[in-house]
């Protein structure tokens, strides 16, 4: 039974990096970012409430209004995090967008052990954990600096011309995040996501205290999530700063391009049910374990119409680093 959990671990981690994957395919249908995000954690907060009256826990989300206002806030970390995925993915490559999100994540996490911040328990700096953190680190520099360009055909763009050759196509997107600015923009952006999420968990265990519900605390979360990700929309929209969503062209989407919300769901709620189990530290580093690995994956292999990009010596190097300061971090 224990291997099954520690597989359920892994399997949920993993998820991550499908989502963002299959959200980059829900952008394309709906047009913008921001309504592709709407849509997903739509998609989630009713498969949670689903989930929460077959349970017989929906009741449990009435007592949201008694507990501080604070502890209704951890939803605001999905739509940063979802978001942040559709648009880092197919600029960074999957491993690389991940490797962020777990740096910033697991930075994040030292920073509330070493504050006792947001109600988690305090913990002194250790050398272990000290260790991990240097890893971590070492990890997401060679990451980075291993990306080669993807391979493949390049995705319309521009159309530069040269000198005595022929006309060549150049990815917009891709040139401006060469750019060191807007790639230093980009990195930015992935840690601040990655970071999000340990304080949306701190914020959400101290609101499942509260409630003794797991899936009506999630429920709670991904509401929060979509009205938050919805009202920014809204604001886009009215400052003619985002393309208005159409779901036109969603009957032309390979079926797995809804599976953002289903893996959402299935993250938060394995996590919730899998650390009173393993553990929150075990839980933790087999999730990151779990998203590394299928990011190596995607990005290798090209699935879900990502740009196919070599997995070099570096990166691979970089990767074990990155997991095993990590676990080092969860386990000091």
């Amino acid at each position: 039974m224990n291997l099954v959990l520690l597989g359920a671990a892994l399997l949920a981690g993993s998820l991550l990096a499908v989502q963002a994957s299959s959200n980059l395919q829900l952008t394309k249908a709906v047009g913008t970012p921001f309504g592709a995000s709407t849509v997903q954690l739509s998609v989630a907060a009713a498969l949670l409430a689903v989930l929460a009256v077959a349970t017989g826990t929906i009741g449990s989300v009435g007592r949201a209004w008694d507990v501080p206002m604070w502890q209704l806030l951890g939803g605001l970390a999905s739509p940063l995090y979802i978001t942040s995925g559709i648009l880092l993915f197919p600029r960074l490559g999957a491993l690389s967008a991940v490797a962020l999100f777990v740096t910033g994540q697991m930075l994040a996490s030292v920073g509330l052990d070493l504050s006792g911040l947001l109600g988690v328990p305090q913990r002194s700096l250790t050398v272990v954990m000290a260790t991990g953190v240097t890893g971590v680190l070492a990890g997401i520099a060679l990451i980075i600096r291993g990306q080669r360009p993807a391979a493949g055909r390049p995705a319309p763009g521009v159309v530069r011309l040269r000198a005595g050759s022929a006309p060549q196509t150049v990815n917009r997107s891709e040139t401006l995040t060469r750019l060191p600015i807007v790639h230093a923009g980009w990195m930015l952006l992935g840690l601040l996501a990655g970071a999000a999420l340990p304080a949306q968990g701190a914020v959400n265990a101290q609101l499942r205290a509260n409630l003794q519900a797991p899936l009506a605390v999630a429920l709670i979360s991904f509401v929060v999530a979509t009205f938050a990700i919805a009202a920014v929309l809204l604001v886009l929209l009215a400052a003619n700063a985002t393309p208005v969503p159409t779901l036109q062209p969603a009957t032309r989407m390979p079926w797995w391009g809804w599976l953002g919300g289903a893996c959402a769901v299935a993250y938060v709620t394995g996590t919730f049910m899998l650390i009173p189990e393993i553990g929150a530290a075990t839980t933790v580093a087999l999730t990151v374990t779990g998203q590394q690995l299928a990011s190596a994956v995607i990005d290798g292999r090209g699935l879900f119409r990502m740009p196919r990009r070599t997995l070099a010596p570096s990166r691979l190097a970089g990767m074990v680093m990155l997991i095993a300061g990590s676990m080092l971090i969860q386990f000091a």
